[in-house]
Protein backbone atom coordinates (compact mmCIF):
# COMPACT_ATOMS: atom_id res chain seq x y z
CA UNK A 1 0.00 0.00 0.00
CA UNK A 2 1.05 3.19 -1.12
CA UNK A 3 0.78 6.51 1.14
CA UNK A 4 -1.33 9.17 0.14
CA UNK A 5 -1.94 12.67 0.10
CA UNK A 6 -3.80 12.67 3.44
CA UNK A 7 -1.32 10.20 5.22
CA UNK A 8 1.80 12.39 3.65
CA UNK A 9 0.15 15.20 5.82
CA UNK A 10 -0.07 13.07 8.61
CA UNK A 11 3.45 12.68 8.53
CA UNK A 12 4.27 16.38 8.15
CA UNK A 13 1.97 16.99 11.27
CA UNK A 14 3.84 15.07 13.42
CA UNK A 15 5.34 17.04 16.12
CA UNK A 16 8.88 16.16 16.13
CA UNK A 17 9.36 14.32 12.90
CA UNK A 18 10.66 17.10 10.47
CA UNK A 19 12.08 16.74 6.73
CA UNK A 20 15.58 15.39 7.59
CA UNK A 21 14.45 12.47 10.29
CA UNK A 22 11.91 11.49 7.48
CA UNK A 23 14.46 11.27 4.80
CA UNK A 24 15.63 7.87 5.65
CA UNK A 25 12.75 6.53 5.76
CA UNK A 26 11.35 8.28 2.53
CA UNK A 27 14.45 7.13 0.91
CA UNK A 28 13.49 2.75 2.06
CA UNK A 29 10.59 3.43 0.88
CA UNK A 30 11.56 5.00 -2.37
CA UNK A 31 14.50 1.96 -2.92
CA UNK A 32 11.31 -0.28 -2.80
CA UNK A 33 13.13 -1.96 1.08
CA UNK A 34 9.73 -3.89 2.94
CA UNK A 35 8.70 -0.24 4.49
CA UNK A 36 5.10 -1.11 3.87
CA UNK A 37 2.87 1.43 4.41
CA UNK A 38 1.39 1.93 6.96
CA UNK A 39 2.88 -1.10 9.43
CA UNK A 40 6.61 -0.93 8.27
CA UNK A 41 6.88 3.01 9.14
CA UNK A 42 4.49 2.88 12.47
CA UNK A 43 7.73 -0.31 13.55
CA UNK A 44 10.44 2.51 11.84
CA UNK A 45 9.08 5.01 14.06
CA UNK A 46 10.11 5.63 17.35
CA UNK A 47 7.43 5.00 19.76
CA UNK A 48 6.52 9.07 20.63
CA UNK A 49 6.03 9.75 16.63
CA UNK A 50 4.16 5.97 15.93
CA UNK A 51 1.72 6.17 18.85
CA UNK A 52 -0.12 9.54 17.59
CA UNK A 53 0.29 8.28 13.77
CA UNK A 54 -1.24 5.23 14.76
CA UNK A 55 -4.40 7.20 16.48
CA UNK A 56 -4.59 8.98 13.71
CA UNK A 57 -4.99 5.83 11.36
CA UNK A 58 -7.20 3.96 13.62
CA UNK A 59 -8.87 7.08 14.88
CA UNK A 60 -9.05 10.23 12.50
CA UNK A 61 -11.46 11.75 14.53
CA UNK A 62 -10.06 11.95 17.82
CA UNK A 63 -6.63 12.49 16.53
CA UNK A 64 -5.22 16.36 16.82
CA UNK A 65 -3.61 15.67 14.32
CA UNK A 66 -6.83 16.00 11.83
CA UNK A 67 -7.84 19.75 11.52
CA UNK A 68 -4.73 20.60 9.97
CA UNK A 69 -4.79 18.04 7.19
CA UNK A 70 -8.36 18.56 6.75
CA UNK A 71 -8.02 22.29 6.42
CA UNK A 72 -4.51 21.45 3.74
CA UNK A 73 -7.15 19.27 1.65
CA UNK A 74 -9.59 22.07 2.27
CA UNK A 75 -7.12 24.57 0.64
CA UNK A 76 -6.14 22.79 -2.22
CA UNK A 77 -9.75 22.03 -3.29
CA UNK A 78 -10.64 25.94 -2.77
CA UNK A 79 -8.54 27.30 -6.13
CA UNK A 80 -7.28 25.49 -9.16
CA UNK A 81 -4.22 27.19 -8.61
CA UNK A 82 -3.65 25.31 -5.25
CA UNK A 83 -1.63 21.79 -4.96
CA UNK A 84 -0.22 20.16 -2.59
CA UNK A 85 2.73 17.78 -3.66
CA UNK A 86 4.41 14.83 -1.84
CA UNK A 87 7.11 12.32 -2.81
CA UNK A 88 4.39 10.42 -4.28
CA UNK A 89 2.67 13.30 -6.63
CA UNK A 90 2.87 12.89 -10.53
CA UNK A 91 4.25 16.24 -10.65
CA UNK A 92 7.02 15.66 -7.30
CA UNK A 93 10.57 17.58 -8.62
CA UNK A 94 13.03 14.77 -8.78
CA UNK A 95 15.87 16.39 -7.81
CA UNK A 96 14.63 17.46 -4.37
CA UNK A 97 15.13 13.43 -3.90
CA UNK A 98 19.10 14.03 -3.84
CA UNK A 99 18.43 16.17 -0.14
CA UNK A 100 19.72 14.53 2.58
CA UNK A 101 16.32 16.59 3.85
CA UNK A 102 13.80 16.83 0.93
CA UNK A 103 10.62 18.25 2.49
CA UNK A 104 7.57 16.11 3.17
CA UNK A 105 5.17 18.73 1.79
CA UNK A 106 5.11 21.39 -0.52
CA UNK A 107 2.40 23.99 -1.16
CA UNK A 108 2.27 25.23 -4.65
CA UNK A 109 0.53 27.61 -6.14
CA UNK A 110 0.08 28.53 -10.22
CA UNK A 111 0.92 26.24 -12.81
CA UNK A 112 2.68 22.71 -11.90
CA UNK A 113 3.52 22.01 -15.79
CA UNK A 114 6.86 24.35 -14.73
CA UNK A 115 8.22 21.79 -12.76
CA UNK A 116 9.13 19.21 -15.70
CA UNK A 117 11.46 22.32 -17.07
CA UNK A 118 14.64 22.08 -16.12
CA UNK A 119 15.86 24.90 -13.84
CA UNK A 120 18.56 27.32 -13.47
CA UNK A 121 18.53 29.37 -10.17
CA UNK A 122 19.71 33.28 -9.98
CA UNK A 123 20.58 34.47 -6.98
CA UNK A 124 22.40 37.92 -5.86
CA UNK A 125 21.85 40.62 -3.36
CA UNK A 126 18.86 42.76 -2.18
CA UNK A 127 21.26 45.80 -3.53
CA UNK A 128 22.15 45.26 -6.51
CA UNK A 129 24.13 48.17 -8.93
CA UNK A 130 22.59 48.64 -12.10
CA UNK A 131 24.49 46.71 -13.96
CA UNK A 132 23.95 43.35 -11.60
CA UNK A 133 20.10 44.25 -12.25
CA UNK A 134 21.20 44.49 -15.98
CA UNK A 135 23.16 41.08 -15.85
CA UNK A 136 20.71 39.20 -13.73
CA UNK A 137 17.88 39.98 -16.60
CA UNK A 138 20.31 39.41 -19.46
CA UNK A 139 21.21 35.35 -18.56
CA UNK A 140 17.82 34.87 -17.54
CA UNK A 141 16.31 35.99 -20.61
CA UNK A 142 19.25 34.27 -21.88
CA UNK A 143 18.46 30.84 -20.49
CA UNK A 144 14.83 31.31 -20.98
CA UNK A 145 15.94 30.88 -24.77
CA UNK A 146 17.86 27.84 -24.16
CA UNK A 147 14.66 26.13 -22.55
CA UNK A 148 15.63 26.67 -18.69
CA UNK A 149 13.05 27.80 -16.04
CA UNK A 150 14.23 30.82 -13.74
CA UNK A 151 14.44 29.79 -9.89
CA UNK A 152 14.89 31.91 -7.10
CA UNK A 153 13.44 33.31 -3.85
CA UNK A 154 11.11 36.57 -4.65
CA UNK A 155 13.89 38.21 -2.82
CA UNK A 156 14.42 42.17 -3.85
CA UNK A 157 17.15 42.62 -5.73
CA UNK A 158 19.05 40.29 -8.30
CA UNK A 159 16.38 37.68 -7.54
CA UNK A 160 13.19 39.95 -8.50
CA UNK A 161 15.22 41.33 -11.85
CA UNK A 162 16.09 37.74 -12.93
CA UNK A 163 12.14 36.70 -12.23
CA UNK A 164 10.54 39.51 -13.88
CA UNK A 165 12.76 39.53 -17.10
CA UNK A 166 11.93 35.55 -17.44
CA UNK A 167 8.49 36.82 -17.36
CA UNK A 168 8.47 39.20 -19.81
CA UNK A 169 10.03 36.98 -22.36
CA UNK A 170 7.30 34.80 -21.53
CA UNK A 171 9.34 32.32 -19.77
CA UNK A 172 8.94 30.17 -16.68
CA UNK A 173 10.00 31.13 -13.36
CA UNK A 174 9.52 28.99 -10.06
CA UNK A 175 9.51 31.51 -6.89
CA UNK A 176 10.70 29.39 -3.38
CA UNK A 177 8.86 31.39 -0.71
CA UNK A 178 10.39 31.85 3.05
CA UNK A 179 6.19 31.99 3.47
CA UNK A 180 3.23 30.63 3.04
CA UNK A 181 2.16 30.89 -0.71
CA UNK A 182 -0.85 33.02 -0.25
CA UNK A 183 2.15 35.94 1.62
CA UNK A 184 3.25 39.01 -0.43
CA UNK A 185 6.81 38.98 0.54
CA UNK A 186 8.47 41.38 0.49
CA UNK A 187 5.35 43.79 0.01
CA UNK A 188 6.77 45.67 -2.84
CA UNK A 189 7.04 42.34 -4.79
CA UNK A 190 3.01 42.27 -5.09
CA UNK A 191 3.08 43.39 -8.56
CA UNK A 192 5.82 40.62 -9.53
CA UNK A 193 3.39 38.13 -7.82
CA UNK A 194 0.48 38.81 -9.61
CA UNK A 195 2.65 38.96 -12.99
CA UNK A 196 4.32 35.32 -12.02
CA UNK A 197 0.84 33.68 -11.38
CA UNK A 198 -0.51 35.31 -14.39
CA UNK A 199 2.15 33.95 -16.64
CA UNK A 200 4.26 31.09 -16.90
CA UNK A 201 4.77 30.88 -13.12
CA UNK A 202 5.02 28.57 -10.13
CA UNK A 203 4.62 29.52 -6.04
CA UNK A 204 6.30 26.92 -4.11
CA UNK A 205 7.13 26.60 -0.03
CA UNK A 206 7.38 24.19 2.74
CA UNK A 207 5.18 26.10 5.10
CA UNK A 208 1.18 26.27 5.31
CA UNK A 209 -1.07 29.10 3.91
CA UNK A 210 -1.08 32.69 5.93
CA UNK A 211 2.28 31.89 7.69
CA UNK A 212 4.43 35.09 7.80
CA UNK A 213 8.01 35.09 6.64
CA UNK A 214 10.92 34.62 9.42
CA UNK A 215 14.45 35.14 9.44
CA UNK A 216 15.32 31.43 10.29
CA UNK A 217 12.59 30.54 7.42
CA UNK A 218 15.18 32.11 4.42
CA UNK A 219 18.10 29.10 4.58
CA UNK A 220 15.94 26.26 4.01
CA UNK A 221 13.76 27.79 1.74
CA UNK A 222 17.57 28.29 -0.16
CA UNK A 223 18.15 24.63 -0.16
CA UNK A 224 14.74 24.48 -2.17
CA UNK A 225 15.78 27.00 -4.62
CA UNK A 226 19.28 25.18 -5.38
CA UNK A 227 17.74 21.50 -4.97
CA UNK A 228 15.22 22.27 -7.83
CA UNK A 229 18.35 23.35 -9.97
CA UNK A 230 20.95 22.07 -12.45
CA UNK A 231 23.14 25.33 -11.00
CA UNK A 232 22.92 28.81 -9.39
CA UNK A 233 24.42 31.65 -10.84
CA UNK A 234 25.44 34.40 -8.07
CA UNK A 235 24.96 37.46 -10.33
CA UNK A 236 26.05 40.29 -7.38
CA UNK A 237 27.10 39.26 -3.45
CA UNK A 238 28.90 41.23 -1.12
CA UNK A 239 31.15 39.18 0.90
CA UNK A 240 28.77 38.32 3.96
CA UNK A 241 25.44 37.12 2.11
CA UNK A 242 22.98 34.85 2.49
CA UNK A 243 23.92 34.62 -1.77
CA UNK A 244 26.96 32.72 -0.83
CA UNK A 245 24.97 29.82 1.66
CA UNK A 246 22.62 29.52 -1.85
CA UNK A 247 26.49 28.59 -3.55
CA UNK A 248 27.66 26.36 -0.64
CA UNK A 249 24.21 24.55 -0.74
CA UNK A 250 24.51 24.05 -4.43
CA UNK A 251 28.31 22.58 -4.04
CA UNK A 252 27.04 20.20 -0.67
CA UNK A 253 24.07 19.37 -3.93
CA UNK A 254 26.82 18.55 -6.15
CA UNK A 255 24.87 21.11 -8.61
CA UNK A 256 26.93 23.37 -10.76
CA UNK A 257 27.62 27.13 -9.29
CA UNK A 258 28.75 30.33 -11.45
CA UNK A 259 29.35 33.87 -10.66
CA UNK A 260 29.77 36.68 -12.56
CA UNK A 261 33.07 38.69 -12.04
CA UNK A 262 32.69 42.42 -11.03
CA UNK A 263 35.32 44.99 -10.25
CA UNK A 264 37.51 44.75 -7.37
CA UNK A 265 35.93 47.85 -5.93
CA UNK A 266 32.23 47.09 -6.05
CA UNK A 267 31.66 45.71 -2.38
CA UNK A 268 28.31 43.77 -4.24
CA UNK A 269 31.39 42.22 -6.56
CA UNK A 270 33.25 40.82 -3.28
CA UNK A 271 31.38 37.42 -3.27
CA UNK A 272 31.44 36.37 -6.36
CA UNK A 273 35.14 37.15 -6.56
CA UNK A 274 36.08 34.79 -3.72
CA UNK A 275 33.87 32.20 -4.70
CA UNK A 276 35.87 32.32 -8.33
CA UNK A 277 39.15 32.45 -6.70
CA UNK A 278 38.72 29.72 -4.25
CA UNK A 279 37.80 27.68 -7.18
CA UNK A 280 33.77 27.33 -6.12
CA UNK A 281 32.66 28.87 -8.93
CA UNK A 282 32.96 29.01 -12.64
CA UNK A 283 33.44 32.36 -14.15
CA UNK A 284 31.31 33.42 -16.74
CA UNK A 285 30.45 36.13 -19.05
CA UNK A 286 27.63 35.06 -21.20
CA UNK A 287 25.31 31.67 -21.10
CA UNK A 288 27.64 29.49 -23.26
CA UNK A 289 30.08 29.91 -20.54
CA UNK A 290 27.44 28.22 -18.63
CA UNK A 291 26.24 25.25 -21.17
CA UNK A 292 30.24 24.53 -21.46
CA UNK A 293 30.56 23.71 -18.08
CA UNK A 294 26.50 21.67 -17.90
CA UNK A 295 28.15 19.54 -20.66
CA UNK A 296 29.39 17.28 -18.03
CA UNK A 297 25.79 16.32 -16.75
CA UNK A 298 24.81 13.40 -19.04
CA UNK A 299 21.53 11.92 -20.35
CA UNK A 300 22.37 7.97 -19.37
CA UNK A 301 19.88 5.39 -20.57
CA UNK A 302 17.48 4.36 -17.79
CA UNK A 303 18.64 1.45 -16.13
CA UNK A 304 15.70 -0.78 -15.28
CA UNK A 305 17.55 -2.30 -12.74
CA UNK A 306 18.74 0.29 -10.73
CA UNK A 307 17.17 1.61 -8.05
CA UNK A 308 14.64 4.48 -7.48
CA UNK A 309 17.08 7.26 -6.57
CA UNK A 310 19.43 6.43 -9.17
CA UNK A 311 17.05 6.25 -11.77
CA UNK A 312 16.01 9.91 -10.97
CA UNK A 313 20.15 11.24 -10.28
CA UNK A 314 20.14 9.35 -13.98
CA UNK A 315 17.33 10.84 -15.81
CA UNK A 316 18.33 14.29 -14.29
CA UNK A 317 21.45 14.32 -15.59
CA UNK A 318 23.25 13.63 -12.85
CA UNK A 319 27.22 14.12 -13.40
CA UNK A 320 28.71 10.35 -14.26
CA UNK A 321 31.79 9.39 -12.47
CA UNK A 322 33.63 9.22 -15.90
CA UNK A 323 32.20 12.09 -17.62
CA UNK A 324 35.02 12.50 -20.01
CA UNK A 325 34.49 9.18 -21.53
CA UNK A 326 30.68 8.63 -21.50
CA UNK A 327 29.44 5.61 -23.33
CA UNK A 328 28.61 5.74 -26.94
CA UNK A 329 25.09 5.34 -26.65
CA UNK A 330 24.47 7.97 -24.18
CA UNK A 331 23.53 11.26 -25.09
CA UNK A 332 24.47 14.76 -23.79
CA UNK A 333 21.35 17.03 -23.04
CA UNK A 334 24.05 19.93 -22.71
CA UNK A 335 27.19 19.13 -24.30
CA UNK A 336 28.67 21.84 -27.09
CA UNK A 337 27.18 21.57 -30.21
CA UNK A 338 29.28 19.50 -32.22
CA UNK A 339 29.12 21.71 -35.35
CA UNK A 340 30.89 24.25 -33.55
CA UNK A 341 33.13 23.16 -30.42
CA UNK A 342 34.20 26.91 -29.53
CA UNK A 343 30.50 27.96 -29.43
CA UNK A 344 28.82 25.96 -26.83
CA UNK A 345 25.20 25.10 -27.28
CA UNK A 346 22.16 22.88 -26.19
CA UNK A 347 22.89 19.75 -28.17
CA UNK A 348 20.04 17.04 -28.46
CA UNK A 349 20.18 14.28 -30.27
CA UNK A 350 16.95 13.92 -33.49
CA UNK A 351 13.72 12.64 -31.55
CA UNK A 352 11.75 10.49 -34.66
CA UNK A 353 7.81 11.73 -35.28
CA UNK A 354 6.82 8.25 -33.80
CA UNK A 355 8.14 8.58 -30.56
CA UNK A 356 5.56 7.59 -27.53
CA UNK A 357 5.75 10.66 -25.79
CA UNK A 358 5.34 12.28 -29.20
CA UNK A 359 2.53 10.14 -29.89
CA UNK A 360 0.69 10.94 -27.08
CA UNK A 361 0.57 14.69 -27.40
CA UNK A 362 -1.79 16.34 -30.04
CA UNK A 363 -2.53 20.03 -30.79
CA UNK A 364 -4.66 20.04 -27.44
CA UNK A 365 -2.69 21.13 -24.73
CA UNK A 366 -1.84 17.64 -22.19
CA UNK A 367 -0.84 18.23 -18.86
CA UNK A 368 2.30 16.53 -17.76
CA UNK A 369 0.29 14.36 -14.83
CA UNK A 370 -1.84 13.11 -17.80
CA UNK A 371 1.25 12.04 -19.99
CA UNK A 372 2.54 10.20 -16.56
CA UNK A 373 -0.21 8.28 -17.08
CA UNK A 374 -0.50 7.82 -20.84
CA UNK A 375 2.91 7.07 -21.29
CA UNK A 376 4.16 5.34 -18.10
CA UNK A 377 7.47 7.44 -17.37
CA UNK A 378 8.24 9.07 -14.46
CA UNK A 379 8.25 13.20 -14.00
CA UNK A 380 12.31 12.99 -14.87
CA UNK A 381 12.04 10.89 -17.86
CA UNK A 382 8.97 13.08 -19.04
CA UNK A 383 11.18 16.51 -18.11
CA UNK A 384 14.25 15.52 -20.51
CA UNK A 385 11.77 13.71 -22.73
CA UNK A 386 9.98 17.48 -23.78
CA UNK A 387 13.03 19.47 -23.60
CA UNK A 388 14.37 17.31 -26.36
CA UNK A 389 11.33 17.29 -28.47
CA UNK A 390 11.22 21.20 -27.99
CA UNK A 391 14.27 21.98 -28.72
CA UNK A 392 13.82 19.86 -32.19
CA UNK A 393 10.51 21.60 -32.73
CA UNK A 394 8.56 18.92 -32.43
CA UNK A 395 6.36 20.02 -29.35
CA UNK A 396 5.48 23.39 -27.44
CA UNK A 397 4.50 24.36 -23.83
CA UNK A 398 1.25 26.46 -23.62
CA UNK A 399 -1.37 27.21 -20.82
CA UNK A 400 -2.49 23.76 -19.92
CA UNK A 401 0.25 21.60 -20.76
CA UNK A 402 2.13 20.05 -23.89
CA UNK A 403 1.07 20.79 -27.29
CA UNK A 404 2.38 18.80 -30.82
CA UNK A 405 3.63 20.82 -33.32
CA UNK A 406 4.29 20.05 -36.84
CA UNK A 407 7.45 20.61 -38.60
Amino acid sequence: MTPGLRDWLALDALPGLGPAKLAPLVRRWREGDDLHWPQGWLAALPASLAQPLRLWLEHPARSPLTPAIDAAIGWERADSLHHLLHPGHPAWPELLNQLPDPPTILWAKGDLAILSRPAMAIVGTRRPTREGQDNAARFARALVEKGFCIASGMALGIDGAAQRAALQVGGATIGVLGCGVDVIYPPRHASLYRELLAGQGLLLSEHAPTTRAHPRFFPRRNRLITGLSLGVLVVEAAEKSGSLVSARLALEQDREVFAIPGSIHNPQSAGCLRLIRQGEAALVRDVDDMLADLSTWQVAALDPLSKPLDRSLTAMGAPLDDAANPPASTPSLLSPSPSSPSSPALAVSPVAPESPLLAALSDAPTPVDLLVELTGQSVAELQLGLLELELDGWVAQTTGGWVRRGR
